[in-house]
């Protein structure tokens, strides 16, 4: 007879304890298995072995956002992994096929790991769990408890688990350092940009110094330079596959700011300060609820955020273009003879 399986959690409180990415708190998941007769109560459950552990599934499908294209691509690519160690709960002594159970609870403890880096990808912190528009790209976790009753039933139960990272939010002071960079394309000018920090979120202003500087060897021509505007813009790239043989990338612009200068560019170069604010969802509906989420995933305020898990990246760039006018060289033509 098949055993009616139920994972709960601690009282009042979800599966999750700690935070996944910060070491100091033992990001882990708590709870019990609860084993009972799925019909009546006298009737007992032939259980032999009882392990519970805790699975990452991701699936990618490029063109789901695409109704011309769904149909002609290929399927939908879905991979599983075990998120650090499968963990023994029960086992029936040697000698017996199984127990004869009417009541059983097994509390577990199965720690996430969250180590940085290194060629052992079971100590790596896991991906968070995100789905993006049209089901696109996703990455779900599930608490996979299988018992075995007898030699030949076996049984798998899972129940959705939502993880989020909090090693990557903006507020934290590690973030809070100066990003500068410079770029020269034509060896005329020289863009400059800076950044007073390097991690944002939604809502968050993002404030970027900007300064043209003139190439001092070539300085007559750079006198002819105007300035005509200056676009900055926030760019999410995700990258299908990126592991595989043939990656495929997506870029949108989520959010662009246009700004007319019009003067030529002095000596001294040329400063200015141009900011926008990150992109946020709007979570609630068009009378102000917030409708009920899915239980594998958490509920975000932006519809992606940097991330890398197996079958896709997604990663985010700040865009500056500056668009500049030469004055045409003005000289005296011979007049005819």
């Amino acid at each position: 007879m098949a055993a009616f399986v139920r994972v709960s959690g601690p009282p009042n409180g979800n599966f999750l304890i700690g935070y996944p990415g910060i070491s100091a708190t033992m990001p882990r998941i708590e709870g019990k298995v609860e084993i009972r007769p799925s019909v009546g109560i006298t009737a007992p459950v032939n259980v032999s072995l009882v392990t519970v552990s805790l699975h990452r599934r991701e699936t990618i499908h490029p063109s789901a956002d695409s109704v011309t294209k769904k149909h002609l691509a290929p399927p939908r690519k879905e991979l599983t992994d075990i998120v650090g160690k499968e963990m023994l709960l029960f086992r029936c002594p040697a000698g017996r096929e199984y127990e004869e159970v009417i009541s059983m609870d097994l509390p577990f403890v199965l720690f996430i790991p969250f180590g940085r880096g290194g060629s052992d990808s079971s100590r790596r912190v896991p991906p968070a769990s995100l789905q993006l528009p049209s089901r696109t790209a996703e990455t779900y976790y599930e608490i996979v408890v299988t018992v075995q009753q007898g030699q030949s039933e076996q049984r798998k139960y899972a129940f959705p688990v939502p993880i989020s990272r909090y090693d990557t939010l903006s507020t934290f002071g590690m973030y809070n350092r100066p990003e500068s960079a410079e770029r020269v394309t034509d060896h005329l000018v020289t863009l400059g940009i800076s950044l007073p920090r390097w991690s944002y979120g939604p809502l968050d202003p993002v404030s970027v110094y900007v300064k043209l500087s003139p190439n001092p060897d070539w300085m007559t021509k750079a006198r002819k330079v105007t300035i005509n505007k200056i676009t900055i813009g926030i760019d999410e790239e995700i990258i299908y596959n990126h592991e595989g043989d043939e990656p495929q990338r997506k870029v949108k612009t989520l959010v662009k700011r246009t700004e007319p200068i019009g003067v030529k560019l002095p000596p001294t170069g040329f400063l200015t300060n141009l900011g926008l604010v990150f992109p946020a969802k709007d979570l609630r509906d068009a009378e102000g609820i917030l409708p009920r989420g899915k239980a594998a995933f958490p509920t975000y305020a932006v519809s992606g955020f940097t991330t890398t898990a197996s079958l896709y990246k997604i990663e985010y760039y700040l865009t500056v273009k500056v668009c500049i006018l030469m004055q045409p060289t003005q000289g005296n033509l011979p007049k005819p003879g």
